[in-house]
């Protein structure tokens, strides 16, 4: 297996370890895989995990990465060994940390092409509808809540279907608004199958 990459440009390197860090403070314990059949490292992080045998209702962030030299590459690793290798100062290449890991939304891999645009929405209201949720989950889980309420509560809150046209799942408006995704006016949304893609500039959300 390939064990360094190298970025296109520091700005590049930054990017990914900005995009990290938000991703650990959705989850100090997740995930990232890291994905490149070329010069194009796709890096997926799991926001809302779903449920079931084939993790129904999981939310995956996507940033992709420009890398200065090609790469076949497919693996997924700790959160945490990416991003201490990151904060290292003055190093180009970012090397591989050694030890994979086992999560349920890292098997679903989203198709590449196929998908058909089915409009857009406004990022003003995407942000509006995380915001919201956000305080929703916060007041109906006073301290002292059990993990599995908490748990319950923020599955009923992100799985419900946003009132824009077309309408998303909640949690794909809260994925983009914690990665750092809402920067534009407007984000478009495709569907390929049972899958469901929001798409800006900067990133996407994909949830199944």
């Amino acid at each position: 297996m390939m064990s360094e990459l190298l970025f296109a440009d520091s700005y590049t390197r930054e990017d990914l370890r900005t995009y990290v860090n938000r991703a650990r403070s959705l989850d100090a314990d997740g995930a990232i895989r890291l994905q490149s059949h070329g010069t194009v490292l796709a890096a997926y992080v799991g926001v809302l995990q779903g449920h079931g045998l084939m993790t129904e209702g999981a939310v995956i962030g996507l940033r992709v990465i420009a890398l200065g030299e090609p790469v076949d590459l497919d693996v997924t690793v700790s959160l945490a060994s990416v991003s201490e290798r990151l904060a290292r100062k003055g190093i180009s290449a970012f090397s591989i940390p050694p030890s994979t890991v086992s999560v349920g939304w890292a098997a679903l891999t989203p198709p590449r092409s196929g998908w058909k645009k089915v409009g857009d929405v406004s990022v003003a209201d995407l942000k509006t509808i995380a915001t919201q949720g956000i305080v929703e989950i916060a007041q109906g889980t006073p301290e002292g809540s059990g993990a599995h309420a908490v748990a319950a509560l923020r599955q009923r809150v992100w799985a419900r279907d946003t009132q824009t046209t077309p309408p998303i799942p909640s949690g794909t408006a809260f994925a983009a608004y914690a990665l750092g995704f809402l920067v534009s006016e407007r984000a478009q949304v495709f569907a390929h199958g049972h899958w469901t893609r929001l798409s800006t500039e900067t990133g996407h959300v994909l949830v199944r």
